[in-house]
């Protein structure tokens, strides 16, 4: 269509090669570990681009093996990789994960990413070229951490300019990345997140990154947003929508009951199905219950990513009445049309 922008939505971020250990147990004791690939960045371009969407990912990768394939696996899910940079001298971000739920003390998570290649983004590595032609800019609070070219490439991205992108931020405080800790994040975190238009926070890390705990404290602390959205797990998900000078539309939609196989990547993918369902314009209700869709096709699978619902699938369980969506139970091989259960 003549003046539609070439790409729907631009993903930047670090992408890394993750372990996922073959059973159960210590790092210590997994003799074993499948290679897959993971970052909140990428995760989000390839879940919108298997939902039917056009999506470019931009990332700084090394000039090594788990390089190419981060580039071609990414690729291959239907993501425009051609402005991901390749650095000669630093390596490709890598990490080993156990099989428990992060919620427990018994996970682990290892990362070897100090000094990776995506450290080295800045706004000079970046052209604002690369991210300026999509509608939506998708970017999260995992990059500031990296380094302090990667903040300032923050801040660049965020900035005020005319013509920019839909600015999507994906707070994801994560403390163990920041020098320190939350008490480090929390003011970045908050400054990047005020200069959004879209804004992704759970009620747990905003909790961690700024002391707030509710979805109306947290809506206080970041007025300028257009919409806010607040989750808050197994209990559903907040939005705050701004329908003039400080009113609200607030829109609260319960996470439907889900088998979990693996607990990542569920935020992820809520993200992306809530951003598809708002390039197609649908309403407060429709795109939070996308997002829980997406979330739920994440979270019944081992890995960080998940093949989405079919489009009419999916919309056909977004528009299920009040009470039929209160029983809607999934479930590990449930994106296959008519494979979800009901509770009684």
């Amino acid at each position: 269509m003549a003046g539609e922008p070439p790409v729907d939505v631009v993903c930047l971020g670090e992408s890394m090669v993750t372990f996922l250990p073959s059973r159960p147990g210590r790092l210590a004791d997994v003799p074993a570990f499948e290679r897959a690939i993971g970052g909140a960045e990428s995760n989000v371009a390839c879940a919108l681009a298997a939902s039917g969407h056009r999506t470019r990912w931009v990332g700084r990768v090394g000039r090594d093996g788990f390089g190419d394939h981060l580039v071609e696996t990414i690729g291959a899910h239907g993501v425009d990789v051609t402005a991901v940079d390749r650095d000669p001298r630093r390596p490709t971000g890598v990490y080993f994960r156990t099989a428990a739920d992060r919620a427990t003390d018994a996970h682990e998570v290892v990362y070897y990413r100090a000094g990776s290649a995506a450290s080295a983004m800045s706004p000079a590595t970046v052209p604002y070229e690369t991210v300026a032609d999509a509608r939506v800019l998708h970017l999260t609070g995992i990059t500031a951490a990296l380094s302090d070219d990667c903040l300032a490439l923050m801040r660049t991205l965020t900035a005020p300019r005319a013509g920019r992108p839909l600015v999507s931020f994906d707070v994801n405080c994560r403390p163990g990345l920041w020098r320190d800790g939350a008490a480090g994040a929390g003011p970045v975190l908050l400054e990047l997140a005020r200069r959004a238009d879209l804004v992704f926070v759970g009620a747990d890390e905003a909790e961690q990154a700024w002391g707030l705990g509710d979805p109306a404290g947290i809506r206080a602390a970041l007025p300028e947003p257009a919409v806010l959205v607040v989750k808050r797990g197994a209990d559903g998900a907040t939005v705050h929508e701004r329908t003039g000078p400080g009113t609200d539309t607030v829109v609260h939609v319960p996470a439907p009951r889900v088998d979990v196989v693996a607990a990542v990547g569920a935020g992820d993918a809520f993200a992306a199905g809530f951003l598809s369902a708002t390039l197609r314009g649908l309403d407060a209700t429709a795109r939070l219950r996308h997002g829980h869709l997406l979330a739920a096709a994440a979270l019944t699978v081992p890995g960080d990513l998940a093949a989405p619902p079919r489009r009419a699938h999916a919309d056909r369980l977004a528009a299920l009445a009040p009470a039929a969506w209160g029983t809607l139970q999934l479930g590990p091989g449930w994106t296959g049309d008519d494979q979800e259960g009901r509770t009684p």
